[in-house]
């Protein structure tokens, strides 16, 4: 007896369809995830330092510390079970004191002056996955917490650094609200002033990220067709929008979107700075070559249209390192071959540390160091001091300061 079965082929489902399905459970589940981490009635904080922390971050001696606290001099540290510790807000107080009673050129509160330009690091790098978020976040709030004042940008539509600021991109991040709002072409643009938000590190503000960014790179081309003499074109947009609060912080850290598009573009434009991120693998390194390759190239172009190409340093961050991966100290070998001395001296290791307080949207500065051994602990904070240290001193040098 002849089959009934249909023969006729099942109908083929769209890409769009399932790409929206799945991307609104991913959305779903990763917000419920944000919840249960940090409520909504809760607001994200960053965790007390101890003593021998603070004396560091301060540039003091702990002995010395401990007798501005005899004196009654600044915040008195908090005891919990006999040990000793700090809030933020106590650092940023004890600064405050101790640049009152310095003696010298000795500065505590270390603001940059008239003569002294803002500075803008741009962290980049063409491929994901090389740590250039969790390098700006560190970045942004190492130099907060040694006292200077940083804005830090998210450029990235993936908002990454967003939510490692405890702000939930989807649902806390509006209209306007990203830098997109101070770019866009149209009479909705806004003073960036009003699109900054004020963080739990006292000194340290930013600005959020969302897809919204993505209205730029699309924005873009049309200006550039419609465009009348004194439109200001796209690759100086950003450093405009900063030069309007240029007098309320020392550093800016932009985190750019892993892709050369108009964005990251006017990102190095206004950039003093230039940090690119690279993890010692040869897949990595054949694709910066391109990203060089090609952003080469267009800023050529940019420099053609009265681009300014002015610019303080420009240094490779090694990140992801594993000291004991023969191949990767062959590739860090390689690239100072090249590169000399434009590659950072200390690179930034690889440490579960730095991934598991990632999944609950924290940093090396705020997670609780309990949760991890000791060692484990101490030797990712080290790295990642190291390594924001030695960017410190080029933004130092660039002022024409002495080492701190």
């Amino acid at each position: 007896m002849p089959s009934t079965k249909s023969t006729e082929s099942p109908k083929p489902t769209e890409l769009r369809t399932v790409v929206q399905a799945h991307a609104a459970d991913l959305s779903r589940q990763l917000q419920l995830h944000i919840r249960n981490s940090f409520p909504p009635s809760s607001d994200k904080t960053i965790r007390n330092f101890s003593p021998s922390e603070v004396a560091k971050l301060l540039g003091i001696h702990e002995g010395y510390l401990r007798q501005v606290a005899s004196e009654g001099r600044g915040p008195i540290p908090v005891t919990v079970n006999g040990r000793r510790s700090y809030s933020v807000q106590d650092i940023h107080e004890l600064r405050k004191v101790l640049d009152q009673g310095s003696r010298g050129t000795r500065r505590y509160l270390p603001y940059r002056t008239g003569s002294e330009h803002l500075q803008v690091i741009s962290v980049m790098n063409f491929k994901g996955g090389s740590g250039k978020t969790t390098t700006t976040a560190h970045l942004a709030q190492y130099l907060a917490l040694r006292g200077y004042r940083v804005l830090a940008i998210d450029l990235d539509p993936q908002a990454s650094l967003t939510a490692l600021f405890g702000v939930q991109p989807e649902l806390d991040v509006g209209s306007n609200e990203t830098l997109y709002g101070a770019l866009r072409y149209d009479d909705e643009r806004r003073p960036i002033s009003e699109i900054v938000q004020a963080s739990y590190i006292p000194d340290l503000h930013f600005i959020p990220g969302n897809l919204e960014l993505m209205e730029f790179e699309h924005d873009t081309p049309r200006a550039l067709m419609t465009r009348k003499a004194g439109d200001t074109l796209f690759f100086a947009r950003i450093g405009q929008a900063l030069a309007e609060v240029q007098d309320l912080y020392d550093v800016v850290v932009i985190d750019c979107p892993p892709q050369l598009g108009y964005l990251t573009l006017s990102a190095l434009s206004a950039a003093t700075g230039v940090i690119i991120t690279v993890h010692p693998q040869m897949l990595d390194v054949m694709s910066m070559n391109q990203f060089l390759i090609m952003t080469g190239d267009l800023l050529e172009e940019i420099g053609k249209a009265g681009g300014s190409g002015s610019f303080d340093f420009m240094n490779y961050l090694i990140t992801r390192f594993e000291p004991g991966d023969g191949p990767q100290n062959q590739m860090v070998a390689f690239l100072r071959s090249i590169f000399g001395s434009a590659v950072l001296n200390h690179p930034m290791l690889k440490s579960t540390a730095v991934s598991d307080a990632g999944i609950t949207n924290q940093t090396l500065f705020e997670v609780d160091r309990q949760q991890f051994t000791r060692a484990t602990y101490d030797r990712a904070i080290e790295s990642v001091t190291s390594v924001n240290a030695e960017i410190e001193a080029l933004i130092n040098k660039a002022w024409g300061r002495a080492a701190a």
